[in-house]
């Protein structure tokens, strides 16, 4: 027995019966398995910033993928469920964020921060001083302030007799559906900074730009108060991302 067992094992197997046959190494998924040009960092180092989608670029900021999926294959998921609007993403909360495919909480912070700091950039371009002719104007002054909120909130531009911008000052900050504006408060910041006029704004999150029956009687209420106080009241802007209404300009005060 021990002879034959000494023969079967030097006669060898043929391929078909080889049970040992290796599989061939899958290739690399990653990022870095791509040409160095086509990798997002060393194409901005090469090509600039501007040469970059906006999913190669949100790719940077994550870093990685998952075991299946690339840092641009995750980036252009989550872009998706923003219909690649980049203003619609701005929106997105911790929650909405991390409920997408490739990312967790380090990684959604990160989207959020950077979509924050893009937005402070568009209030340090905003002017300081502004002056004030039409409604075009202050939709640009207060636009960084209300920009992607989704909520309510209601604010004032107190303005010189130049109609420069003094200040623009939150007076409250509400839900979903609305806000309360304290005509008590709206005037007491507006006596305190000695401001000749006022400008009432609030946003709608809805986009929708009408307003609401409840808008129509506050600003008629402001309107008498600051008639009353020598502090007229110029406009009503009611915001939304997509543009505004304007009670000025539709004869509305």
């Amino acid at each position: 027995m021990q002879e034959f067992d000494n023969l079967t094992e030097n006669v060898p197997l043929p391929p078909s019966e080889t049970t040992s046959v290796p599989y061939a190494t899958p290739p690399a998924f990653g990022i870095k398995s791509w040409a160095e040009e086509d990798r997002p960092r060393e194409k901005l180092m090469q090509k600039g910033r501007a040469a970059l989608s906006d999913a190669e670029l949100l790719a940077i900021l994550l870093g990685s993928g998952t075991t299946k999926l690339s840092a641009v294959d995750v980036a252009k998921l989550v872009l998706n469920a923003a219909q690649n609007d980049l203003n619609a993403l701005a929106r997105f909360s911790l929650k909405e964020l991390m409920r997408q495919k490739g990312i967790g909480e380090a990684k959604a912070i990160t989207i959020m921060a950077a979509l924050e700091l893009g937005r402070r950039r568009k209030e340090a371009d905003a002017p300081a001083r502004a002056t004030i002719t039409c409604s075009r104007d202050i939709y640009r002054v207060v636009r960084p302030h209300l920009q992607d909120l989704p909520h309510e909130e209601f604010w004032v531009v107190l303005l010189n007799r130049a109609n420069v911008v003094m200040r623009t000052v939150s007076i409250s900050r509400g839900g979903v559906a609305g806000t309360v504006a304290d005509p008590k408060l709206i005037f007491k910041e507006a006596l305190e900074q000695l401001a000749s006029s006022v400008i009432l704004v609030h946003n709608h999150p809805s986009g929708n730009k009408n307003p609401s029956a409840a808008d129509i009687a506050l600003t008629r209420k402001l309107k008498d108060a600051g008639q009353f106080l020598d502090l007229p009241i110029l406009d009503h802007l009611i915001y939304t991302d997509n543009g505004y209404y304007s009670f000025a300009d539709e004869g509305m005060l």
